[in-house]
Parts: C-alpha cells; structure tokens; sequence
C-alpha cells in the first residue's frame, strides 16, 4: 500500500512553514493542495511558498497553469494521483499540504469522478436564478433532491451547488451517485492545524494587512493589465475579488480591507468544518508562536511513527 501523509487546516495558521519543517526530519515531497497557488502571478494574495522558503524539498502543483486556463478538480486528481505514486517509488514520503477540502478528498479517497459534459445552457439558467432568488434557495432545491450532495456543499457555495444541480438535470440522477470513493487505496497519516478561534482571527487579520502592505494591489492591476479578466475563476480567489470591485469602483478602500478580512475569517470557518468532519485527522493546536517548533517534532513523529514503523512491523 502507498505511503500519504497531508497537513490541513484553515487559512494562515503556517501549514507550508510547518511541512519544511517536518522535513527537516524526514524524507518528504510536498504536494500543494491549494486551488489557487496552481496559478502563475497570484503569488502575494494566495500566500505563495518561495523557493527559498521550501529548504530544498521539493514542491508540487505550484505555478502549473496561467491565470486563463481551466483548471478542475478532476485535473488535480489525474495529476497528483500518479505523483503520489512516483514519490513513494523514490522512497520519500508525499505530503498534501493545504486547505481546499475537496481537492485533499479527491485524492485521499480516490474519488471515482465521472466526466460529465457542461451544460453551458442550464448552468447560465441557474446562475440568472441565483442572482434572482440567492444561493440559499438553489442548495435547498438541492437538499431536496440529492441530500447526501447538499450536506457536503456549503449553501454559499453558488460554484458547486449549481454544478450538482446541473449534473442531476443532465443525467437524470444524483450528483453523489455519480462520485463513488475508495478510502482505503493508502497507508495514510493526516496533521490537522488550527488555533483558538480568537487568536486565529487576529492573525488573519494582521495577515491581510501584511499582504496589502507586500503589494497584493499591485499584484492585482499587474494581472488585470495583462488581460486577466474579473470574469475568471483565478481572479475570484479571496483577496483578489474585493480588490477588483475597488479597482471598479463599487467599494472603497476601507470598504475593500473589511470585505477582505470578512472573507477571510468566514472561509477559514468553512475549512475547519470541513476537516472537522474527517475522524481520520489528528488535531494539533497552535495556542502560541512558540508551540511551533514543538508541533513540527510532534507531527514529524506521527508521520513516523505511521508510516515508516508500523510498515515494518505490518
């Protein structure tokens, strides 16, 4: 069986700083399991790892695509799939690190994702409801007709939901009938990260300021220049969304800070729920600057310990 080890958990609490440092002590490959560090040029908003950050361990699925390019969960499932399996035939260990659930999902439990064709008609019919009647009507449209798909979907979610919705009116069936998994294809090790919810606000917030101070306005109008437009699924990542409708005109400066922190701290509420789900994580939290260190040794030891000791005696 294949060696995966992944460490999760919401936005900003240091899961790449944390994975160099696991690496330290073991032999590890990092597989970045972020949406939009896929992209080229949003490196300041998505708190893109540098190369002089990563120590000499390898990284993954960073910079892989143009802002322009589609780029799907179904891709990243086709791609990191084979490379967790080439990583373990170069005797290291591969490790997911980041916070989009579903892209973590996909690959820890193999989802068998059936291609299905857009419907370029029926999605813009109920994108046009979405802004009549709110995500919120839509996802209970979609309780109603597939419940296991709509408890995995968070009702703000317009993307996904009309996804499933659109799937159900194509086929005929239910979206999560078309997703079957197989959750024991690895020998797997998972480190959740999280802080106290207070302190975790407080640092997004500081955060969100280092970035505007490190130049993720300009980041934004650089892109924007170069013929990435708003209507892209790159330029709606968080940061650069609200920066766009200031470029726009529709908020002010203030305006756009407060929208960005907001965000920021609800999307990181949505991460935790979602790892908090998943019984096979081990939690390890960060009261303090200082616990980090401990929490590498820590975590290092639990991949160890899994991965490497009880293989031997298996």
């Amino acid at each position: 069986m294949l060696n995966l080890a992944a460490i999760v958990g919401p936005t900003g609490v240091g899961k790449s700083r944390i994975a160099v440092g696991v690496g330290q002590f073991l032999d590890i490959e990092v597989i970045s399991c972020d949406s939009m560090q896929i992209y080229r040029g949003l490196d300041v908003g998505t708190a893109k790892i540098a190369e002089s950050e990563m120590m000499g361990i390898p990284h993954h699925m960073i910079d892989i695509c143009d802002p322009d390019q589609p780029f799907s969960v179904s891709d990243y499932q086709k791609i990191v799939i084979p490379l967790v399996k080439e990583i373990n035939e170069r005797g290291k260990i591969p490790v997911l690190v980041g916070g989009t659930g579903l892209y973590y999902q996909v690959v820890v439990d193999d989802y068998q994702l059936y291609p299905i064709k857009a419907a370029p008609e029926v999605r813009r019919a109920l994108n046009e409801e979405a802004e009549l009647r709110g995500n919120q009507f839509l996802h209970q449209r979609l309780s109603s007709l597939d419940p296991q798909a709509a408890a995995k979907i968070s009702p703000n979610d317009r993307k996904r939901i009309i996804r499933a919705l659109e799937v159900i009116q194509v086929t005929g069936r239910p979206f999560s009938a078309l997703q079957k998994r197989n959750p024991g294809r690895y020998h797997l090790a998972v480190a959740g990260i999280s802080m106290p919810r207070a302190l975790l606000y407080e640092h997004l917030d500081r955060r969100v300021d280092s970035m505007l101070e490190r130049g993720l306005l300009e980041e934004v109008q650089g892109l924007l220049a170069r013929g990435y437009g708003p209507g892209l699924n790159s330029m709606q990542a968080l940061g650069y969304a609200q920066i766009i409708s200031y470029l726009q005109g529709y908020l002010s400066w203030e305006e756009t800070i407060a929208q960005i922190k907001r965000d920021t701290r609800r999307y990181a509420k949505r991460q935790l729920t979602w790892f908090r789900k998943d019984h096979r994580i081990n939690w390890w939290e960060l009261s303090k600057p200082t616990d980090e260190e401990v929490l590498i040794y820590e975590i290092y030891e639990y991949f160890r310990r899994t991965l490497i000791d009880d293989c031997r005696i298996g």
